[in-house]
């Protein structure tokens, strides 16, 4: 086979999990996304919302079983030498769909690895000419590289291990939804006043803190100088609302470990009626708006979702979606970004 030589990474990614405007759950993933030529191989198939094998709520030992099964050290999964690249967030069933591939050893004494014939497939056998994706691939990777990168996650900590986060505010009530919601989505939530006298072991189970409006700045340093002296380090989340889907929001952000530069939604504001969005390839946005009224009650509106190019776009606003109080999330499968609209 020829193939030029493509360059092969690892890097910590995230499904973003979330409370949708209709009231549904979407299921937060922590997973290690394949990087092929500094690129995440994700924004090559299209708009997936889907994860690798290599996610961090599997089991410790199948986990390495699917780092030893892309090294070819075990038998491929699938019939025709065919290994699972990604698959449903959710429930990780064939039948929800997979992006599959050939995963082989070829060169001098089988040093490289190559990775061809790229198909979405529901059932045991993939029909390359009805659902392969032409145009994807072959890549031949070093094996050097390659297996230095898959070797080292067999002696490193899954990814999302701290996925736990403390929720320290004044409203128990509101506390509790949070964390009732969080935990839904698949991320731990503990409830505190503060942080004093816990100790380091405990804390550095935790990925980021939330303050509710209530906490003094007095007592928001308090829980900061715990961590520090801990020497835990942790995202800190300052609660724009009581609104708990956009508060599950502003903690999905905050969770999201996965480098910048490979991110597909990288920029937000809103101000002006208008909300600018900012994505790196082409990808599904939603834009969500929270608004407190006089009373403190709480309106929703889904203000837009489309498919957007890359690069800046600006919405239009509805008025009434924004007036007062409001805050906008924009959500793409892979990341979830808040702003508050200026007024």
């Amino acid at each position: 086979m020829s193939a030029e030589y493509a360059t092969f990474g690892l890097a910590p990614a995230m499904r973003a999990g979330g409370v949708l405007a209709n009231g549904d759950y979407q299921v937060h993933r922590d997973f290690v996304d394949f990087i092929v030529d500094g690129r995440p191989l994700l924004f090559q198939l299209s708009d997936l919302d889907a994860v690798s094998p290599l996610a961090s709520d599997v089991p410790p030992a199948i986990f390495s079983e699917q780092v030893r099964s892309l090294l070819l050290e075990a038998e491929p999964p699938l019939p025709d030498g065919r290994y699972i690249i990604y698959g449903c967030p959710e429930c990780a069933d064939l039948a929800c769909g997979a992006v599959t591939a050939i995963i082989e050893r070829e060169g001098q004494e089988g040093e490289d690895y190559i990775w061809r014939d790229f198909a979405w497939q529901t059932d045991e056998h993939a029909d390359l000419e009805l659902n392969g994706y032409h145009g994807i691939g072959p890549f031949r990777f070093h094996g050097a590289e390659y297996r230095e990168a898959l070797a080292a996650l067999l002696d490193a900590d899954p990814p999302g291990t701290r996925r736990r986060v403390l929720l320290i505010g004044a409203r128990v009530a509101l506390l509790a939804k949070l964390a009732a919601a969080l935990r839904t989505i698949g991320i731990g939530a503990d409830i505190a006043h503060d942080a004093n006298g816990v100790h380091a072991d405990e804390l550095r189970a935790y990925g980021a803190v939330a303050f509710g409006r209530a906490i003094t700045q007095q007592e928001r340093a308090a829980v900061r100088s715990s961590f520090e002296q801990a020497g835990v380090e942790v995202t800190y989340v300052e609660g724009l609302a009581p609104i708990v889907p956009l508060l599950v929001a502003q903690i999905e952000h905050a969770l999201d470990r996965s480098p910048v530069a490979q991110r597909r939604l990288t920029g937000l504001v809103a101000a002006d009626g208008e909300a600018g969005v900012e994505v790196t390839s082409p990808c599904r946005v939603r834009l969500t708006a929270y608004r407190l009224d006089r009373l403190y009650r709480t309106h929703t509106h889904e203000v837009f979702d489309g498919v957007l190019e890359p690069g800046r776009h600006r919405i239009a606003l509805d008025a009434k979606a924004v007036k007062g109080e409001a805050f906008v999330v924009a959500r793409t499968a892979g990341s979830v970004l808040v702003e508050a609209m200026a007024r």
